[in-house]
């Protein structure tokens, strides 16, 4: 008997939640996919489903078992395609991406990528929280900053320009700060970054905004800072069309820190991948275009 005797039968019956949907999908009996699973069952020494007449779901062992089984199930199917399939890319690509670049630019992109790989099958989870690629198996990253974990690839396909803003009638009525020290006597209004950065003389300087407002919505805070309520400092991509139309006005030019990379980041046992190198090289020559 081999270790890997029933782990697809529980795959399929975890995703169909029905051994006879199961069955159907992998083209066996429901008769051989309930056996295999008694069979798992007794060989790891543990219940993996509740079943009922009408229900069957995963226990939370089978929950976590899934979890694992169903990645190295991904992983196995990969490595055969990696051989066998002159390197077209397929298979699931997760995407995790913070929400306003994911919708405006990198969704877009990797929808199109998608649309050219009829094999591939994509989710893109939007969010703002840094996710763990490793350990809740996505396969890339799209960060900003800093890339410090070892596990890691990163390779730059972008970068962005912060800029410090506000509109003409707050700068008509508080004056406009030289240094990164008049700040504070200024109203700041805080997006999801809780520093805002500044270069002096090849220094770098971190301020911490305070203010009467703050949201984590990018475009929340440049129609506050539109509005008059202070001052502000977003990415390129918020603050351009506003600029052009003098909604808003640069201020401290002077201290402008350096552009921030944008990176796609993966695990580096998968950089062989066919999905991995080409979602990567498609984000290379299409998203700093995208973002001007």
């Amino acid at each position: 008997m081999s270790n890997w005797d029933g782990i697809d039968e529980f795959i399929a019956v975890a995703t169909a939640s029905s051994f006879t949907r199961a069955a159907r999908a992998i083209g066996m009996s429901p008769t051989h996919v309930s056996r295999a699973i008694i069979a798992l069952e007794q060989r790891v020494q543990a219940q993996l489903f509740h079943r009922t007449t009408r229900t069957v779901r995963l226990t939370d062992t089978g929950r976590v078992f899934f979890e694992r089984c169903e990645r190295i199930a991904q992983e196995r199917d990969e490595a055969i395609a990696l051989i066998g399939e002159e390197g077209e890319p397929q298979g699931e690509l997760r995407v995790t991406c913070s929400t306003a670049m994911g919708e405006r630019f990198v969704a877009p992109i990797i929808r199109r990528f998608a649309m050219s790989h009829h094999k591939l099958t994509v989710t893109i989870d939007l969010s703002n929280r840094v996710i763990d690629l490793v350990s809740e198996g996505y396969d890339l990253g799209i960060r900003t900053g800093v890339v410090s974990d070892a596990r890691l690839i990163a390779v730059r396909v972008a970068s962005r320009t912060l800029y410090t803003c506000a509109a003409p009638s707050y700068l008509a009525q508080a004056g406009t700060p030289q240094s990164v020290a008049e700040l504070a006597s200024h109203q700041c209004i805080a997006g999801t970054s809780g520093t805002w950065h500044f270069a002096d003389r090849g220094a770098e300087q971190v301020y911490r905004p305070k203010g009467r407002f703050r949201c984590n919505s990018g475009q929340a805070v440049i129609e506050a800072c539109i509005s008059g309520l202070g001052i502000c400092q977003l990415p390129d991509f918020y603050i351009l069309p506003y600029l052009r139309h003098g909604m808003v006005v640069r201020i401290m030019d002077n201290l402008q820190p350096e552009d921030e990379p944008i990176w796609a980041v993966y695990p580096q046992r998968r950089h062989l991948l066919p999905k991995i190198q080409g979602v990567v090289e498609t984000l290379q020559h299409e998203l700093a275009a995208a973002m001007r």
